[in-house]
């Protein structure tokens, strides 16, 4: 049989499949979340996310060591903490772990690390809400001057970049005021700017201990049901200052990443989220799945959507296991 248009002559061996490929993953897009624990705290594991653990601020730099050699230099900060209130005091306290492992890793590495950390008060708010609470119910505006507190005491500490995902209207204009005002002109903001409301999100809120203890976020979180909602935020945040935005979940949200890239005139990042980083480990612990096969495949949808950026819990394991070298 004689055909004119044969498409698998660009698939025939892994030579050419490599040089024809559209999308190729790299570390160097790539960031590692890591959650950072009061000082004197043992490490703990996360039991819902096999691998991934609770560092104490004092002994952060030392376990991070490992991951640096591995080639990690980029990486996104979450604190957990001890006391919580209705204030979310230790947001911005001297004692906040965030805030030491910040000091500790620019100390050592300086521009050889990107340092992001997490602007939200879920984790240091007794009610577990990203929001303070003003008779019961999450006040916005409020809520922005303690996010804009939080935000200056991480770039006083040393944050290349702060990551507000708590989703209360005008917060990247708040806190890029504030940088502003301070001094602090060149630190990067990578807004949370669709985060959606997503059952995803479990195995995080059982790492950073942050669950609502009532109600859930809803209120302002993102619904799930809606697409133009989330350019109507992204206007909202390039307007407002964001040097980077973001689309979280990353796989069940493929179509807004997508829609991101073709309008946003700042990089896009996807947030491969602890529910799809623990459904990948669950698979391939009970033999369901090749787990370097469903990493690769997951990343390189998100890759494909759009994003320019990927934070994910895998990055550890694709570098120790060297999964990008002969990957196809």
């Amino acid at each position: 049989m004689q055909f004119s248009n044969r498409p698998r002559r660009l698939r025939q061996n892994k030579t050419v499949r490599d040089m024809v490929s559209e999308n190729r993953l790299s570390p160097n897009e790539t960031i590692q979340p890591y959650f950072v624990s009061e000082k004197g705290q043992k490490r703990l594991e996360i039991r819902s996310m096999p691998g991934i653990f609770r560092d104490p601020a004092d002994k952060f730099l030392e376990q991070f060591k490992a991951d640096f050699d591995l080639g990690i230099n980029k990486v996104m900060l979450f604190g957990v903490v001890g006391h919580k209130d209705d204030k979310a005091s230790m947001a911005d306290h001297k004692d906040n772990p965030t805030l030491h492992a910040i000091e500790g890793l620019k100390g050592k590495y300086g521009d050889d690390i990107f340092v992001a950390t997490d602007i939200c008060l879920c984790e240091y708010t007794d009610s577990g809400h990203c929001g303070l609470l003003v008779d019961g119910k999450i006040d916005n505006d409020t809520t922005l001057e303690r996010l804009a507190e939080m935000s200056l005491a991480a770039a006083r500490a040393g944050a290349d970049c702060l990551g507000p995902s708590d989703m209360m209207d005008g917060r990247i204009g708040h806190i890029r005021g504030r940088l502003e005002e301070c001094g602090f002109k060149d630190t990067i903001i990578m807004a949370y700017t669709a985060k959606y409301a997503s059952a995803y999100y479990g195995p995080f809120r059982d790492a950073a201990e942050s669950a609502p203890k009532f109600g859930d976020r809803r209120g302002y979180q993102m619904d799930y049901r809606n697409a133009r909602e989330a350019i109507r935020e992204l206007e909202f945040d390039i307007e407002e200052g964001a040097d980077i935005v973001m689309v979280k979940p990353a796989l069940a949200y493929l179509d807004i990443i997508r829609q991101f890239k073709d309008l946003s005139p700042v990089p896009v990042a996807g947030y491969n989220v602890s529910g799809e980083y623990s459904m990948v480990k669950l698979m391939a612990r009970e033999g369901m799945a090749d787990e370097k096969d469903l990493v690769l495949e997951n990343l390189t949808a998100i890759a494909r959507a759009g994003a320019d950026i990927i934070l994910t819990y895998h990055l550890r394991d694709i570098l120790k296991n060297g999964w990008l070298r002969n990957s196809h």
